[in-house]
This record gives C-alpha cells, structure tokens and sequence, in this order.
C-alpha cells in the first residue's frame, strides 16, 4: 500500500493539535484532525458502554450484538452474509484492491479556494498552511485498482457501530487501546485497515459506501464544526463531572446507529462514513503507532472509505472518536 503523509493545519479545530497524517493508496487528500486528548488508558465498564445508557455496564458479547443484522434497504446490499460470524456481525467476503486510484472530478468551493490561495502563496515563494479538508463532491467513474494482483479477504464486522445495537449512539471519548480490549473481551478483534476498506467500498472500490457522489443526505457528514471550548475526559470520568457532560453535550451530533437506511455499505455494514470516527488497527507497526482513524465523523471533513488518519496515537481520545469489532470466520 503506498503510504502518504503531511500536515495539514486546522483553522477550526483550534483548540487541539492540528495535523493529518494518511495512508491512501489514492491521489485523495487528507481530512482535518480530531479533536482528541492524550492520557493514559484506562480499561472501564462505563468507558466502554454506550453512552446513551451512562453508568451502565459494559456490553457483553451477546448484549453488544444486535438483534442479527438487519436487511438493507440498499440494492447492492441486499444479500446480507452472516454464516460463519457471531450473532450481529456480517461476513466480508471477494477478492480485495490494496492499491487504488480514485479521481476526483468535482471538489467543494472551500478547497478551491484554498488551492488558489496556496498556489498564490508558492508562487511567490512563500509557505502556505491548508485550512480545510478535502472534501470530494464527485469522484471519476470506475475506480482503478492499481494493484497487481487483488487480494482474497474473508472476516466478520459489526454491522453497526460498537455497542453493535441498531437505534443506540455509538460510543466515543474511548482510546484506541480501550477499544482494542473492549473487542477482545467480546471474543473479537479491532478491524486491520484494509478491513475497514473492504467492508466500506466493496467490490467496486467505491469512495462513499453509497457512491461515487458526496451526498450528506445519506450518510452523517458535514454537518456544522462545533468548537471546543474545554477539556474533555474520557467517557466514564466525563458523565461524573457536571461541566463535561454539558460540554459534550454542546458538540454532540451522533446519530443513533443505522438511522439513515441509505448510509450502508456493499456488504450491509451500516454507517461506516461519517457519524462517528473508527478506530482500525494498522499492520505492521509498534506502540504507539498501531493506531489508525477511518470513515470519518459529522463534521466537515473528507467521511469516506479509503483515508486514514493515522497521527493520533493509541491512547488517545475524542469526542469523535469510537469503533467497531471484527472477527475470523469459524467453519
């Protein structure tokens, strides 16, 4: 896979470090960071449950699945797979691109403007810090695998967000490192990053779950950058302190799991762009830096299949941030 990095500043996430670091084997470009805080990791019930249920227990395996996948509403996505996965997850299953090209024909008026600002600024010789993401309208039809070869993939995937239940919030101000023990202790595993992609674009290879057009109509994205104006501390910590529970409440814009039919991808796998940043597992590498963010969250950021923020270390937090479990198919 073909490994991209910069930094790109921030203009609207202020309070917090600003940079993008991306592994896209795409000529796409990177979104804006999330607004996460380092600490420590710390595995806990509440951390780990759903945040619409404060104090409650942690899921257990059968209580974090779902009711079985439901059926979606999608065309490409009619035939969900289940055999082989536990109660609540889907089966991913085709022959996988690891190197694609996804052109974009058509970008938003915010990321023009800002090309012609750097080009301006280069051209005179001077440095020029980005202020927005990438966000494609449309991309170019079909994708092109540039891949010699496509590689077989066959694993389970939470069909909704962790806790995994359809109408619940995703969790969120949860560490990577806790996430990865929170699967575990299902019985499961954090998805690797080509996972997420394959479960995300399907066969096809597509940009959006949905397409090759930016449509926030289908999924949770680009919705109004609320800014952060305190501290925030991880889920458990936050629900006992009265002026960070406000406070979340402020920036809060989850949808509950699998509201919008039409945010679904190939495979049935349900809000895998926008709502809610993923945490992944990148192959390959050593602590601190196995720690991938994938699909995008609400806000005005890039919300598709391919990029990865890969900047934010394992344990850090956000306010954006949460995940879904994966898992090897058993005969």
């Amino acid at each position: 896979m073909l490994l991209h990095r910069f930094a790109i500043g921030c203009a609207f996430l202020l309070l917090v470090s600003c940079g993008e670091g991306r592994r896209e084997p795409s000529g796409a470009s990177a979104a804006p960071g999330s607004a996460s805080a380092a600490a420590p990791a710390s595995v806990s019930a509440a951390a780990a449950a759903t945040p619409s249920a404060q104090g409650a227990p942690a899921a257990s395996a059968s209580e974090s699945a779902s009711s079985g996948p439901a059926p979606s509403t999608s065309a490409t996505a009619a035939a969900v797979r289940t055999e082989g996965c536990p109660e609540g997850m889907v089966r991913v299953e085709g022959e996988y691109c690891p190197d694609v090209e996804q052109t974009c024909i058509r970008h938003h008026a915010e990321f023009e403007r800002d090309r012609t600002k750097r080009k301006k600024a280069e051209g005179k010789g001077e440095k020029y810090k980005s202020t927005v993401s990438e966000r494609c309208l449309e991309y170019g039809q079909p994708t092109i695998c540039k891949s010699k070869d496509r590689r077989p993939m066959s694993f389970c995937v939470d069909q909704y967000e962790y806790p995994n239940k359809k109408g619940e919030l995703p969790a969120l101000l949860i560490s990577w490192t806790d996430a990865k023990k929170t699967c575990e202790g299902l019985g499961k595993r954090l998805c690797t990053e080509d996972e997420f992609n394959f479960a995300c674009e399907g066969p096809e290879m597509l940009p959006y779950t949905y397409g090759y057009v930016r449509d926030p109509s289908k999924c949770s994205i680009d919705k109004e950058y609320r800014k952060r104006k305190k501290k925030l501390f991880r889920y458990e910590k936050c629900m006992q302190r009265p002026a960070c529970k406000a406070h979340l409440a402020e920036l809060d814009q989850r949808l509950p799991a699998g509201s919008l039919p039409s945010c679904v991808s190939p495979f049935g796998v349900y809000d895998m762009n926008g709502n809610i940043n993923e945490w992944v597992e990148i192959p390959g590498q050593k602590y601190p830096d196995r720690s991938g963010l994938k699909g995008g969250w609400w806000g005005p950021v890039r919300g598709r299949c391919r990029p990865t923020v890969d900047f934010h270390k394992e344990d850090d937090y956000g306010y954006e941030e949460g995940f879904r479990c994966c898992a090897d198919v058993k005969p």
